[in-house]
């Protein structure tokens, strides 16, 4: 009996062992960030969404379906061609499966086009442009922070009902300045407001002078920013060094995170307007978040870097429950189940691949307000998602049944 009973552990032990190398010679699933490492929008993607999508990949477990998860991340340079050839060498070589993020826009459509054209998924935390989930969008193409639309609608609404009605944009030339300029001219303009011109920078412009003094002469009381990261830092200080805010006129960032924030100071960002999809302060689920994320990089997490983890964790909660990385499957999965976390409250992926969630107006607080470093935000207002974002009604999205 006993050499029966030893004969049947050692079969089992055997069998289990064949399991676990079963495991290990399953290629690792790989996930790839194509971000900013570098340069203007470093500190709202960058290392930071890198670290993010590590930190869901640790919480999950290491490994999904037998396979061990991994997370690659390239520097796009903000170059919108070395973007694409990052997105085809990922896909195409290097066996990634889904793509976690693309910083900024021009860069999100071109990679898009590539992971639309091998049917993978991507999905968008640190990019605005509204053309990712209107012409742009795909059937395996997820929007999931912020855009221009919902940016414009939070901002721009609030100013203008507050008696803030004439406007001059400052505008980074490319698509995601166009785009958030084109998006808050419509609010301005719908809610009894006036554009009375705008200028248009280059990308990574150092001295704002000259678009300042444009906008000084325009005597519209918001000079709007549609822009985002280093230029916003950098036209937010000059504008402060013109006097201008002195002068009377609102000087209104339609796109600023936390970092930017840190980086211009409560002393001249005191009094600012902005949208946010995230802030590591709002509630216990953000603090506790935040609290390990900063334990690794020294700063707290951007909306975009929070994002980052969200969905990832999302799409690997799939990948399990779909029992296959196939990406028709797994979106499926992803777009029927709501998401409840710290990002998002019953947040919901629309099939024009926009993640609704609740959007929010904050003030800059007053450096005697602030209790430290970090301490930025006070909340004015919680949007809905479904008054935040663009309705499906007016999307442009091909895949939207009308």
């Amino acid at each position: 009996m006993k050499h029966i009973l030893s004969g049947i552990f050692a079969a089992a032990f055997a069998l289990s062992a064949s399991a676990a190398a079963q495991a290990q010679d399953k290629p690792p699933l790989k996930i790839g960030g194509i971000l900013d490492m570098s340069s203007l929008y470093a500190d709202i993607t960058g290392p930071g969404s890198e670290t993010a999508a590590k930190m869901a990949v640790e919480d999950f477990g290491g490994e999904v379906l037998g396979r061990k998860i991994q997370v690659l991340a390239a520097d796009h340079l903000n170059k919108a061609d070395l973007s694409a050839n990052i997105a085809r060498d990922m896909l195409d070589n290097q066996g990634v499966e889904m793509i976690y993020d693309v910083a900024a826009s021009a860069t999100a459509l071109a990679a898009g086009e590539i992971a639309k054209a091998r049917n993978k998924i991507i999905m968008f935390n640190g990019p605005g442009s509204i053309r990712l989930t209107n012409e742009a969008c795909g059937p395996y193409t997820v929007h999931y922070v912020f855009d221009t639309y919902g940016q414009a609608n939070v901002t721009g609404l609030a100013a203008v009902k507050s008696g803030l009605d004439t406007w001059f944009f400052l505008t980074a030339d490319y698509a995601f300045g166009q785009d958030l300029e084109k998006d808050t001219s419509a609010v301005v303009t719908k809610t009894g407001g006036k554009v009375l011109g705008g200028v248009r920078h280059p990308l990574n412009t150092s001295d704002f002078s000259s678009f300042l003094l444009q906008a000084q002469a325009s005597k519209a009381k918001v000079i709007g920013l549609a822009n985002a990261g280093g230029d916003t830092v950098n036209a937010i200080k000059q504008a402060a060094e013109f006097g201008i805010t002195k002068g009377g006129q609102k000087v209104s960032p339609l796109l600023a995170f936390v970092s930017d924030i840190d980086s211009i100071g409560l002393e001249t960002a005191q009094g600012l307007l902005l949208a946010e999809a995230f802030y590591w302060d709002l509630n216990d689920d953000t603090r506790a978040f935040s609290k390990r994320f900063m334990e690794r990089t020294k700063r707290v997490p951007t909306s975009a870097q929070a994002g980052v983890y969200s969905s990832v964790m999302h799409y690997l909660k799939a990948v399990k429950a779909a029992g296959t990385t196939d990406s028709a499957a797994v979106i499926k999965v992803m777009k029927e189940t709501p998401i409840n976390d710290f990002f998002a409250k019953n947040g919901k992926i629309r099939e024009d691949g926009r993640m609704i969630h609740d959007m929010y107006l904050f003030e800059v607080k007053k450096p005697s307000e602030s209790k430290g470093r970090w301490d930025d935000y006070k909340l004015l207002a919680t949007v809905p998602g479904n008054e935040a974002f663009q309705s499906l009604e007016q999307s442009r999205c091909p895949l939207v049944k009308k």
